[in-house]
């Protein structure tokens, strides 16, 4: 038997699925991903070396999108699937074979647990935590597809309010590379809101080298996408994410309604 392709290597009994699924019968147009909305690490590989007070920052997860990806499914009934474990154990929206992939300093953080990884430990960790996020969004587009439901590809992140000592002024961006029909859209529609700085690719840019779920699953699918972008420090409680899960409802709902009045959309 193949021992690296067994996940029960590294995912015991105690450890959660890779996988959440939010509203998987949602019949709304999009379809929303959640690449780093949790933290988990398996037990197998201990805390990685690091302490609590890391484990809990930008580095290990995109903190607040959770519940704004919770909310926004409920709102929209949108299929979410979402991602369970940190990205320090693999970062599922990075390509397997980018240096980020599994990180050995994260911002000015050395990850110990990650450090002299041997080629087939981060091969399991590919096989027990990054494919079947990624094998599971797949099957759900090729069931939309073979059932011919419109699809849009929609991949929610958070980022942080300073980097490297620099402030970010914007509240929210929108990240694109090749659609050039929902993010000129959402920009508009994002912009009309009078309290927003918005990003347009900022503060990140899709590309095929520092991507994965938007140009294997978005592009390549041929479907409308567009990733989005939500500063953390509006997102830290319960309060701000449902104010912006319900603002992005009503933007979507105005998405959906321009998106059919174009013809872009089965009416």
């Amino acid at each position: 038997m193949d021992s690296i392709g067994d996940t029960s290597l590294l995912l015991g009994s105690e450890d959660v699925p890779p996988v959440l699924e939010h509203n998987a019968q949602g019949a709304s147009l999009f379809l929303l991903t959640c690449d780093h909305y949790g933290r988990a690490i398996p037990r197998s590989l201990g805390d990685l070396g690091l302490p609590a007070s890391e484990l809990a920052r930008h580095i290990a997860w995109d903190p607040g999108i959770a519940g704004v990806a919770d909310a926004l499914s409920k709102h929209l009934g949108a299929h979410l699937i979402a991602q369970r474990y940190s990205r320090l154990v693999i970062d599922c929206n990075r390509p397997p074979d980018a240096i980020s992939s599994i990180p050995r300093i994260s911002e000015a953080t050395v990850i110990p647990g990650n450090e002299g990884l041997a080629r087939d430990a981060a091969e399991l960790r590919r096989r027990a935590v990054f494919d079947p996020y990624h094998r599971r969004i797949g099957e759900v587009i090729d069931r939309r597809l073979r059932d011919g439901v419109p699809t849009v590809l929609v991949s929610l992140h958070s980022f942080t309010s300073v980097y490297a000592g620099i402030a970010r002024p914007w509240h929210i961006g929108t990240l694109y590379h090749r659609d050039t029909r929902l993010p000129p859209l959402l920009l508009k529609l994002l912009r009309e809101e009078p309290d927003l700085v918005v990003g347009d690719n900022e503060p990140y840019a899709v590309s095929d080298e520092t991507d994965y779920t938007i140009p294997v699953h978005g592009e390549a699918r041929g479907l409308m996408n567009s990733g989005i972008e939500i500063r953390q420090d509006l997102i830290a409680d319960q309060a701000g994410q449902k104010q912006w899960a319900e603002r992005l409802a009503r933007i979507f709902a105005e998405i959906e309604a321009a998106l059919r009045a174009q013809g872009l959309l089965p009416v």
